[in-house]
């Protein structure tokens, strides 16, 4: 294990958490607003090759912690000045930032996906379970108070036996990252990898199995039709209808509109069972219950707010759940609770999302062992 001491459990526990972040982009710099309420936490460590990326680390960490640049992230490891990392660097460089950390004694955060490819998140997934430390996938979508109340109240058969599920997404583009490069698909592995693996890595939670074949529709329709890059455009779809078939007979859909951002909710959840329906709307907290009641009979339908800290609220921009994701991150680290996000489960969004690529592009259905061979 790394050199954190362990102490006692909960708030009396006297060691802190030393955080090193390799990437300080946009989300660099909301884990480190996360950071900051998360109790034991500190940023010792920082690494990003763009200077103005370091330059908005420094700033969202006035007044708590005062972190070391350091000219890489494997100097970062070696440093002993971290007992976890954090890998918020560009999707394409994940793989290379993190080959020579696997062997260090520190706990690894890896945002999604995992990887751009199927065989980049492999060899991750496959170092990952070799090590003894906590290796954890950021799928910090798990952790929205609502979706997580939802998701028990689907696995406490509240709907019956599940049948059907579906997840809409609307909402703006994609935001302009450094040097653009969320632009194309050969850095960011493709729309439906880069922003769906965490909808197919919900599906495979809520399902509680695993996808066989996958088919998609989708296009650059709408947003990025005018920019160029080198005389370049960008190939990013920006609206989708995906179907995804699961081993056990469930069927998932998700809809992806990325130019809808005047929706009042951003995500709609729907889960279906043989007695009943049960939706969850975010940004509103509303879980929506409909219990069947037979033709022409009376609806009885109710409604429950599932409401979210404050504080996590003010620190993200995801509903709450960066902040909730850190907290569980940090109790795994300090040996107080599980690893609830696998890179085994990295992986497994990201071949869904493969397959949704692939299927897009060649409209037809793609089989999940065609991506994995």
């Amino acid at each position: 294990m790394s050199s954190l001491s362990y102490g006692t459990k909960g708030s009396e526990m006297g060691s802190r958490v030393r955080y090193g972040l390799i990437g300080t982009g946009m989300m660099g710099v909301e884990h480190i607003q996360n950071l900051r309420v998360t109790p034991g936490a500190e940023l010792t460590a920082i690494y990003d090759p763009v200077p103005t990326s370091l330059d908005w680390a420094r700033t969202a960490s006035e007044g708590w912690s005062n972190p070391k640049a350091f000219e890489s992230g494997e100097a970062m490891v070696r440093s002993g000045e971290v007992d976890a990392v954090i890998i918020a660097s560009p999707n394409y460089t994940h793989r290379a930032v993190l080959e020579p950390l696997m062997d260090a004694p520190v706990h690894i955060l890896c945002e999604k996906p995992l990887a751009t490819t199927v065989a980049d998140a492999r060899w991750i997934a496959e170092r990952a379970a070799q090590r003894p430390e906590v290796f954890w996938t950021a799928m910090e979508y798990r952790f929205m108070p609502p979706a997580a109340k939802f998701i028990e109240q689907v696995h406490g058969g509240r709907t019956g036996k599940l049948q059907m599920l579906s997840i809409r997404e609307h909402r703006f583009p994609f935001l302009p990252k450094v040097g653009d490069w969320n632009r194309f698909s050969r850095n960011t592995g493709g729309t439906m990898v880069e922003k769906c693996c965490h909808f197919f890595d919900l599906m495979r939670l809520i399902v509680q199995s695993e996808a066989v074949r996958v088919y998609c529709s989708g296009a650059m329709d709408v947003n990025h039709q005018d920019e160029r890059y080198d005389g370049e455009k960008p190939d990013i779809i920006d609206n989708s209808f995906t179907t995804v078939d699961f081993e056990n007979g469930v069927r998932a859909l998700l809809d992806l509109s990325m130019f809808a951002d005047g929706a009042e909710n951003q995500e709609e959840i729907t889960a279906v069972g043989d007695k009943a329906r049960l939706d969850v709307l975010i940004p509103e907290g509303s879980l929506v219950f409909s219990p069947r009641v037979g033709f022409m009979n009376p609806k009885q339908v109710t409604r429950e707010h599932v409401s979210v800290d404050e504080t996590a609220l003010a620190v993200g921009q995801h509903h709450g759940s960066t902040y909730y994701q850190h907290q569980a991150f940090n109790a795994a680290v300090r040996g107080e609770g599980p690893v609830i996000v696998t890179a085994e489960d990295g992986l497994r969004a990201v071949e869904i999302g493969a397959a949704a690529e692939l299927s897009a592009r060649e409209k037809r259905a793609v089989t999940l062992d065609e991506v994995r061979s």
